[in-house]
């Protein structure tokens, strides 16, 4: 059974539910370029006869060989034929006063339907960022399934992934160079894509993916995904391409001000400030994101026109504020800036144009969601400690010193006090675990440490440094935290006996014993432990790994169908929340059940662990 034909059944249910060397010296030339033409014989010239008056007639090119180019003489063009145009259809001087900068170029025909030469514009068959040979997933993982499978759940996909690795693992099939799934328009699974990645916070990675397509080919959809990813990496003047080209076209306030922007950025200063002072008339609830316009538009060419930002009396941040207030170095004001979503925070994370103190507030929820990286982390606070003459003292600048303190103290037990400061407590925020990764996988396991290998191993685990992590097996107790996260962690992983799984559940102080039940979900899924553990502790705990839904039997499927690409997508589908408490062990039990099964085994093992150590 092919995969298309497997996986076809599944799709209502979802849908219902959510050089060689060179001899000698070769000439480049055409060959008789580089010879110059032989000279005609010499003939006897004849006499010139008296020559007629001349006529209006072209004069004919010289005869091959002469060696000269004589351009024609300009022919008498036909007489221009009248037209049906009125004079009623002429717009008086007032009304083209009147006209914004996108009414003058539709009138005068002004607005380019292509910004990209024929021969340089891209084919659309293979959209996306990472190549196969870069990690990427295999550009024809979705080709031969059903686009409404993969309509279904990337259509879903609305918010963030709890998982970190989870959110890692779908950002990478988001963003593989793939082709449409059969019978979807690749402009349309670029636009499922960017929107997705989108909502995940991902705006740097959407924006990389839109711009992969030529403009000439967007969709509202792909429009609307491409301006949420250059807002949310405050690059306004990157949608200009877009909004410039003929084709695409939006409404509302937010266009009409990229419209703007984008007219001033092109030369056309005083027709944009004239758009934009008109819009400002129209509106009395947004009069500060037009205001913000005005003065990101006043950045260009002679646009030199003073405007005040006040912020008196906006109670709630959007989009477009943050961004040009961003862009422009606009302070936002303390009573907004404390109260930021998760998405405003993820945002500030990935602007480089912020102060870095500015960005390490946003990067920690970035960090543990999955966006940055634990080495970008350090990169950031290594920057914050570089201006510490410069910076006032603060929190953020006493994480950098100890974070340096934890890589080059001479004292072992010094570096795991100065770990343990930068975690700020037993209940660390999963985004400072991230920060220490590999500051923990510098020290040598030891006896002394036991207390905390826990949660050294989980640090270490946020990264993928297992091997580090598989230093402590001889220092951690079996039934322990560390002792759960390396039997899942394990490349080499054996069975877990029945009681080692018992003294674990035993010695399980977490709420209705949820790490438990994610360790007994993850080494089911694994394979690490036998239907019998799985009964006995599942009855114990309370739990049905088994039970079917819509989605475990989509995912399922696709796992029997060997298809990672979509068995990530489904994965990502089921990862969503807001915590882990939304997670259950039967859902991440299909998750590492079908990673496993087709080739994901390193993902497997690093979301399970990940969910003893989150639960």
């Amino acid at each position: 059974m092919t995969r298309g034909i497997l996986l076809a059944g599944a799709a209502l249910a979802l849908s219902s539910t959510v050089v060689l060397a060179q001899r000698s010296p070769e000439s480049i030339l055409p060959p008789g370029f580089d010879t110059p033409a032989p000279s005609p014989s010499p003939t006897p010239t004849p006499a010139p006869a008296p020559a007629p008056a001349p006529a209006s007639s072209p004069v004919p090119a010289a005869p091959a060989g002469s060696g000269e180019v004589v351009q024609p003489l300009p022919v008498e063009s036909d007489p221009i034929e009248a037209t049906d145009v009125e004079l009623s259809d002429i717009p008086s001087v007032a009304e083209l006063e009147a006209m914004t900068t996108e009414e003058l170029d539709e009138l005068f025909g002004l607005k380019p339907r292509y910004d990209i030469p024929p021969a340089a514009r891209r084919a659309t068959t293979e959209i996306g960022v990472i190549g196969p040979r870069e990690g990427g997933f295999p550009t024809g993982s979705l080709a031969r399934q059903p686009a409404s499978i993969v309509r279904a759940a990337l259509g879903a996909t609305e918010g963030p992934m709890i998982s970190r690795w989870g959110h890692i693992l779908l950002r990478r099939a988001l963003a593989s160079r793939l082709n449409a799934p059969a019978g979807m328009d690749p402009v349309e699974f670029a636009a499922l894509r960017a929107s997705t990645l989108n909502t995940m916070g991902e705006h740097a990675a959407a924006r990389a993916l839109v711009q992969d397509v030529d403009t000439a080919e967007y969709s509202g959809a792909l429009t609307n995904a491409a301006l949420g990813a250059y807002l949310g990496t405050a690059d306004i003047v990157g949608a200009c391409p877009v909004v410039r080209l003929e084709g695409v076209d939006g409404e509302g306030l937010q266009w009409s001000m990229f419209e703007g922007i984008c007219a001033a950025y092109a030369g056309e200063s005083s027709s944009a400030q004239n758009d934009l002072r008109r819009l400002l008339n129209q509106t009395e609830e947004d009069r500060i994101d037009v205001l913000l316009a005005q003065r990101f538009a006043g950045a260009a060419g002679q646009g030199r026109r003073a405007v005040t930002i006040e912020w008196d009396g906006i109670n709630q941040m959007n989009p477009w504020r943050f961004a040009l207030a961003n862009a422009l170095g606009e302070p936002i004001p303390e009573g907004l800036s404390e109260t930021l979503d998760p998405y405003y925070l993820k945002s500030s994370a990935l602007i480089p144009a912020l102060p870095v103190r500015q960005r390490l507030r946003g990067a920690e929820v970035a960090a543990a969601s999955g966006i940055l990286s634990s080495k970008a982390m350090v990169d950031l606070y290594s920057q914050l400690y570089a201006q510490r003459g410069q910076e006032a003292e603060g929190a953020g600048l006493t994480t950098a010193t100890r974070l340096r303190d934890a890589y080059v103290d001479p004292s072992p037990a010094a570096r795991l006090a100065a770990i343990k400061d930068v975690w700020g407590g037993d209940n660390a925020d999963y985004g400072r675990m991230v920060l220490t990764a590999y500051a923990a996988a510098r020290l040598t396991p030891s006896d002394d440490f036991a207390e905390d290998a826990g949660r050294l191993i989980a640090s270490m685990l946020t990264a993928g440094l297992e091997r580090d992590a598989l230093r402590w097996t001889d220092v951690v107790d079996e039934g322990s935290l560390g002792w759960a996260l390396l039997a899942l962690a394990d490349p080499d992983g054996g069975e877990v006996s029945d009681g080692a799984l018992d003294g674990f559940v035993d010695d399980d102080d977490s709420s209705n014993k949820r790490k438990s039940r994610m360790l007994l979900a993850g080494l089911a899924g694994l394979g690490r432990t036998g239907s019998g553990n799985v009964g006995e502790y599942s009855d114990r705990l309370g739990v049905n790994l088994s039970a079917p839904t819509a989605w475990t039997v989509m995912i399922d499927k696709a796992a029997q169908a060997d298809n990672p690409a979509l068995v990530a997508i489904l994965a990502g589908l089921g990862m969503q929340g807001t915590g882990w408490e939304q997670m259950t062990s039967r859902h991440l039990y299909h998750i590492v059940s079908a990673l496993n099964r087709v080739g994901l085994e390193a993902e497997a093992r690093m979301i399970a662990a990940e969910a003893v150590a989150r639960a």
